[in-house]
């Protein structure tokens, strides 16, 4: 089983003045993911990397699906958690799909993100599992199980994402998230009109045309506007100042689509061209030195969801 990480590119409209809250855009990752696999065994065991949250997961989802728990649970490869990546929800549709397929329930990515309790504000880890490529999701209404996808897109090949982390620290999530929505301003009607007349008359006709220049304008502008909507709760723009940093650096060598991945502290970048990923990562390496909690990696978009492999052995 083989989840993707994704990039969660910012909400749309999160007054909810047409009856629908959120509305979000984001983008599967092909070189960060979750990796499992589900085999019998007398007992429940796990190996591979440790994790309180697989274990967690599995047993409750067991649970939920009525279904045994004699597994083995191995952990191959795990997304960081809350930094931005969709961690929770890619671990949640990895093991109810795996279990899914070991016990042959006949359940949909939606289903088991239904029992997961994922979704409750963006589609967009859901829909990534299920398509891959660039997602735009239709938010929540009034009868809303999970979010639909209004959109779905390739990203081409050659358009590369490079992300900027801080590991001293880690997005708001669990309650201290829910806490934050709660908190938060009412989103001006006039900005959600904005965003949502960007999305589709610059941002989504670019990436048809793989116009990465007005793509990325776009995907900049809404996340600016998001991100100063957000930063009472998580303290500027970016969670991380020393990130922050390195966006502006990025930003000024040419990157596009500047911003931050859901609540960060990941920072992400795109740019034309593996070459010029590759030096700009570089650069940051060498321009960054005196911040010595900030990595930089370049990563690709996946244009295909999750994989799921039975075997018979």
């Amino acid at each position: 089983m083989i989840a993707p990480a994704r990039l969660h590119m910012g909400f749309i409209d999160l007054s909810g003045s047409l009856g629908r809250h959120f509305g979000s855009i984001g983008v599967a990752l092909n070189e960060i993911n979750t990796r499992l696999s589900i085999s019998y065994a007398d007992k429940l065991c796990f190996s591979g990397i440790k994790s309180s949250r697989a274990k967690a997961c599995l047993q409750r989802l067991c649970n939920t699906l009525n279904v045994a728990d004699t597994l083995h649970l191995e952990l191959e490869a795990s997304i960081p958690e809350h930094v931005g990546l969709g961690s929770g929800t890619q671990m949640s549709i990895a093991i109810g799909m795996a279990l899914n397929a070991f016990y042959e329930l006949g359940l949909s990515v939606r289903d088991i993100a239904q029992l997961s309790a994922r979704g409750a504000r963006s589609g967009i880890g859901i829909a990534i599992f299920e398509q891959g490529g660039l997602i735009v999701d239709g938010g929540r209404g009034a009868h809303t199980v999970t979010p639909p996808v209004i959109s779905r897109m390739n990203i081409p090949d050659d358009w590369q994402f490079i992300l900027v982390f801080d590991s001293r620290g880690q997005g708001l999530h669990g309650n201290a998230e829910i806490q934050a929505f709660k908190a938060l301003p009412a989103f001006p009607q006039e900005e959600a009109a904005r965003l949502c007349y960007l999305l589709m008359m610059q941002g989504l006709p670019a990436l048809a045309e793989a116009n990465i220049a007005l793509f990325g304008d776009s995907i900049t502008q809404l996340q600016r506007s998001v991100g100063e909507h957000f930063a009472g709760a998580q303290g500027g723009i970016f969670t991380s100042h020393e990130v922050a940093m390195a966006m502006q650096f990025l930003q000024a060598q040419g990157a596009t689509a500047i911003g931050q991945t859901s609540w960060g502290p990941t920072g992400f970048c795109l740019v034309q061209g593996e070459g010029i990923a590759l030096r700009l990562q570089e650069q940051v390496i060498e321009n960054f030195t005196h911040c010595e909690h900030l990595s930089v990696r370049q990563v690709t978009a996946r244009n295909f969801g999750g994989e799921i492999i039975v075997s018979d052995l």
